[in-house]
């Protein structure tokens, strides 16, 4: 198992997100740019602006990319925001032209989150085409990889085999050898992300990304930025705001993250998170004639559950492959359905499967939340996910020995995951790379109204910290979803699409505190 507070939209299921550009008079640098900020700590560091007037004002050569009518871009950024006449990294971009009928507002980014999402083949799988149709008929639909992410300089780490080993180790340890050898799974990630990456680990903060960001908004010529982000986007947008509130526009953040957490209480909500959607999931299993976790209470299909993880600890089953199903990918491939309730159907016959002897189900519920391809590669998501959140934050825990003290916490947060959750939160503590954030509450005074979204049984973002970011934000707006899954934006509910799609056209937030079903 290793989620590492992957906050993502579900892996099953693309639903709902993105970023939002509005206006129409043309960006450059200012002073707003240039002034010392707090956001994620990075952000004290002053740029700049006359130093980036020849990223804000490149031109982008479009051409033709992907299915039919999009078109994709490589846009320059500094590498290092402290030395703009340094090293420059190419960022890909991607776009839809509006479609029409009625006026073109601007540019919409859409963000799938992670971080490690690819944005740009999210674009081109759902946004571009399965938003709703008066917003891409009115909005150029954009997006840009992260820096670090997929196409855009992404960070590399292990090979294929070594990330299918790194897959399986146990992370639930027994005893003092079975620790030691998860420490040094941890420390040969590191050392392989050092080893074929080390430039750039140290420049793909999410205070980088927002900058990023900006220089897209002054290229696309639009004059502010709208955004709607999911999950981990939901930290990016706000980390936009707080940077450059003057140039905000309309913004929805989705599945919102609390940016005054540190990584330990972050890592421990997500567990009782995680814990309060199986809860959800069990529920409904025992209702149903295919439970393989039984048929009489909620509490046992729960026990039945730990139980199973510890007998696939001590004895993995086969899977049809030379991987088999051990402890540690049985629990991400169970946690991989918790983000979206149309999985839990796949979820029992995984279950089942694996219970009669046969792994394939789960693997292949893990290998999605992995990204992990047929042919035994990988896509970056993991690399991109620990380097971002290793340099947002200072680690959850500096050694074997804290966790130890702190699992118990994580055991009552969720009697089901929370010990492996609490184990997985020790990845940071051997990061090559200093962490350059640190947690704070983001205000982000003068930005015009943004929305924050939260599902109340949402595994990865729990309820709370929407409800926190909404009271942070000097003009936040609480827009609440009564319902399971993760994020809320395009996953069925008329009120909450009516109310996003409205703000986003007409740039109307809807009252603080209304809540949909």
């Amino acid at each position: 198992m290793d989620t590492r507070h992957l906050l993502r939209i579900s892996a099953t299921a693309f639903v709902a997100v993105g970023l939002l550009i509005s206006g129409c008079s043309s960006g450059s640098p200012s002073s707003e740019a240039s002034a010392s900020h707090s956001a994620s700590g990075a952000g004290s560091m002053a740029v700049d602006p006359a130093a980036l007037k020849k990223y804000y004002g490149q031109k982008l050569a479009w051409r033709a990319c992907g299915v039919a009518g999009f078109q994709c871009a490589t846009m320059k950024a500094p590498l290092d925001y402290a030395k703009p006449n340094g090293t420059q990294i190419n960022l890909a971009v991607a776009r839809k032209k509006a479609t029409g009928p009625g006026k073109r507002i601007g540019s919409l980014l859409v963000n799938p989150g992670g971080p490690g999402g690819s944005a740009v083949g999210y674009l081109q799988g759902y946004a571009g085409i399965g938003y709703p149709a008066p917003v891409r008929a009115r909005y150029d639909m954009v997006a840009v990889d992260p820096r670090g992410v997929a196409r855009s300089s992404p960070v590399e780490c292990l090979s294929g085999k070594e990330m299918d080993a790194y897959t399986q180790v146990d992370q639930t340890p027994d005893d003092k050898a079975e620790t030691d050898r998860l420490a040094t799974s941890f420390k040969q990630f590191a050392q392989g992300c050092e080893r074929r990456s080390g430039a750039i680990l140290p420049h793909v903060s999410t205070v980088d990304a927002a900058r990023d960001m900006d220089i897209l908004r002054g290229v696309l010529g639009d004059k502010k930025l709208s955004y709607v982000g999911a999950s981990y986007g939901t930290f990016l947008g706000s980390t936009y705001a707080e940077l450059y509130p003057k140039r905000t526009g309309r913004l929805v953040l989705d599945g919102a993250m609390d940016p005054s957490l540190p990584a330990r209480t972050l890592n421990r909500d997500q567990t009782a998170g995680f814990e309060t959607a199986f809860r959800s999931f069990a529920t409904d299993c025992v209702k149903q004639a295919d439970c393989p976790l039984g048929t009489e209470s909620a509490a046992e299909v729960s026990t039945r559950m730990k139980a199973f993880f510890k007998t696939l600890d001590a004895k993995p089953v086969p899977t049809g492959e030379s991987r088999e199903l051990g402890e540690s990918l049985a629990t991400t491939g169970v946690i991989a359905a918790m983000y979206d309730e149309s999985a839990w159907p796949q979820l029992r016959g995984a279950l089942t499967s694996a219970m009669d002897g046969d792994g394939a189900g789960l693997l292949a519920l893990a290998d999605s939340y992995y990204e992990r391809e047929s042919n035994g590669s990988y896509a970056n998501l993991m690399f991109a996910n620990s380097a971002v959140n290793c340099l947002d934050l200072p680690p959850a825990f500096a050694n074997a020995a804290e966790v130890t003290a702190a699992a118990p916490s994580f055991e009552k947060a969720s009697p089901v995951f929370g010990r492996g959750l609490a184990w997985a939160s020790l990845n940071c503590a051997y990061w090559p790379t200093k962490a350059t954030g640190a947690p704070h509450r983001i205000e982000a005074k003068g930005a015009a109204p943004i929305v924050v979204v939260g599902t109340t049984r949402d595994p990865a973002t729990p309820y709370k910290w929407a409800q926190s970011l909404a009271r942070q934000l000097s003009s936040g707006t609480l827009l609440t979803y009564d319902g399971d899954g993760h994020t809320a934006y395009g996953r069925g509910s008329d009120c909450i699409d009516t109310a996003i799609n409205t703000y986003l056209l007409e740039g109307t937030p809807p009252k603080d505190g209304k809540k949909c079903s």
